[in-house]
């Protein structure tokens, strides 16, 4: 018989064949009477750091007659024999279907695997190149700092996801999740990613596995194409029809999926601009803060600090700060990188932005993580910049001009100690960072308005409070960091296609519908599920 333990409270130091032994005191069960034992969850139990532990649950198979604790569930199946969801499957293939996926980050990539492997006709086209080729320009810029607005941070295979840490928990529930790390594993990652609560890939697996996935889209027949810049959406009587490129060529299909991440400003205005229904969304901006990660680690579990089980310690933060405009304020922790660095992620020349991202071993002695800013729709026109959709992006771009600004070097980042922003003092000097190209010192107070730079204070000072320690002269605050998201969001209906525009399916995060690698993947999964759910009616 199947059950399943939960909140089974296991030491850090525990050996797989110990679990054994705890199970059969749980259970009060001879060992031999438990067999094919199974780690379906596990996540770190550290809200006492005196005792931090592993909290899991564990599957295991015990004879049928034995008297079991209450707690014990018995459930229907395993939760490892998860198929692909009913809606991505097909009865033949639908080869007489032809769509056009624009971007190869986690949502396009999603798409264009489904769509795929239900046999309908695919086109990829990403703007950006290859994963190993971008990683080339993403050095350059770093070292030289020398810009390619084509191949960063945010442009190119893989996305902007594939340069952070590669996270892949997230708040929402649909039946698509399970499937997404599932095909994570199929193409490189490592299981543990199904048992971990908060896993992650990390930027150098992520690499990896992205180039896995083109290889098996190139099998399938996907004409996949770098440096396809689309311009324009083909249109006819209310009804998508193809795509113009740069480079003025033309391609049609039935069905366009729009995956072109939250950092496309181009190909936002263009399609704005085209009539295709845009409205402004909230959005965040901020800096990174960066700490040692030796101090994050004892701070989250104490004397535990080091345990080699345990890695870089993670934290979240959230405070609501009294506002006049909206009545409160939110300032939070943003993709926070355990072990990470602090990376430049321009994407248009004469401006400055910045991000984080780690490797899957998070080796790095920092830790940095977006601290931000809630910036509302209305918050735009108060401001003086316009009440359209485009607003958002406009601040973003201003606030990033003013930032490259600061600095005597190209895309270098304007930097300050927490303490001294707090205090409003600029000291002239930073601590300890790995930033590249460089980091200058910088009073951050010039860069901010007063209406975002006053929140960010008082969301610091509060944040200290829950980790005694963060304001730390040992700590920078690393600017700007202002692609948490998208500021618009594409209006769709139901079916996922644009409003007023059938063919048309905006997804991911540029489309505004989604924060992070695996919802951004099963919003592109829920999209393909349309399409080839269509195929199926119509034949």
């Amino acid at each position: 018989m199947l059950i399943r333990i939960s909140n089974l409270s296991i030491p850090l130091d525990t050996q797989n064949h110990e679990i054994c032994m705890i199970l059969s005191q749980y259970l009060k069960l001879p060992i031999q009477d438990i067999e094919h034992i199974r780690l379906v969850r596990r996540a770190i139990d550290a809200r006492k750091r005196s005792d931090v532990h592993f909290v899991c649950s564990v599957e295991c198979d015990v004879p049928e007659d034995c008297c079991l604790p209450p707690t014990v569930q018995v459930p229907d199946t395993s939760s490892l024999d998860i198929q692909k969801p009913l809606k991505l499957q097909t009865t033949t293939p639908q080869t007489s279907t032809h769509a056009i996926v624009i971007g190869a980050g986690p949502a396009g990539l999603f798409a264009a695997l489904s769509l795929a492997e239900a046999g309908i006709q695919v086109t990829l086209l990403e703007r950006g190149k290859p994963v190993e080729t971008r990683m080339r320009d993403i050095g350059r810029l770093r070292s030289r700092g020398e810009l390619n607005p084509e191949s960063n941070i945010c442009f190119g295979e893989g996305g902007a996801g594939t340069y952070t840490d590669g996270k892949l928990y997230t708040r929402i529930k649909h039946p698509f999740v399970r499937w997404v790390l599932k095909e994570f594993v199929r193409f490189g990652a490592k299981e543990d990613i199904l048992v971990d609560a908060h896993p992650h890939l990390g930027t150098d697996r992520l690499v990896r596995i992205v180039r896995n996935m083109r290889q098996h889209l190139l099998t399938l027949g996907v004409d996949y194409r770098f440096e396809s810049k689309v311009t324009a959406i083909l249109t006819h009587q209310g009804q998508s029809q193809g795509v113009r490129l740069a480079s003025g060529d033309e391609i049609h299909a039935h069905h366009i999926v729009l995956a072109i991440g939250h950092s496309a400003r181009d190909t936002i205005e263009s399609l704005h601009q085209q009539g295709i229904e845009v409205e402004a969304k909230d959005f965040a901006v901020g800096v990174r803060a960066e700490h040692p990660q030796a101090w994050v680690n004892a701070c989250q579990y104490g004397i535990e600090a080091k345990n080699e089980h345990l890695g870089a310690a993670e934290y979240r933060l959230a405070h609501q700060v009294k506002d006049s405009y909206i009545g409160k304020r939110g300032v939070y922790s943003f993709c926070m990188c355990p072990g990470g660095l602090v990376v430049p992620s321009p994407t248009e020349h004469g401006m400055m932005a910045v991000n984080g991202m780690s490797n899957g071993h998070r080796r790095s002695p920092f830790a940095n993580s977006g601290i931000v800013v809630q910036i509302t729709a209305n918050d735009m026109q108060r401001q003086g910049l316009g009440n359209d959709p485009l607003s958002g992006i406009r601040l973003q771009r201003s606030l990033e001009k003013q930032c490259f600004d600061m600095t005597s070097t190209p895309y270098a980042t304007p930097a300050m100690r927490i303490t001294d922003f707090i205090h409003k003092k600029p000291s002239g000097t930073l601590a300890n960072t790995r930033f590249k190209p460089s980091a200058e010192a910088a009073d951050l107070h010039q860069l901010f308005p007063r209406w975002l730079a006053n929140p960010l204070r008082q969301g610091l000072l509060a944040f200290d409070q829950k980790m005694h320690g963060y304001v730390s002269q040992d700590a920078n605050l690393l600017a700007v960091e202002s692609r948490t998201s998208s500021p618009v969001r594409f209006t769709r209906e139901k079916n996922m296609q644009a409003t007023r525009l059938t063919g048309l399916y905006p997804i991911g995060e540029g489309a505004g519908y989604a924060g992070g690698i695996v919802s951004a993947a099963v919003d592109g999964l829920k999209a393909a599920a349309e399409i080839i759910q269509m195929g199926e009616k119509n034949k």
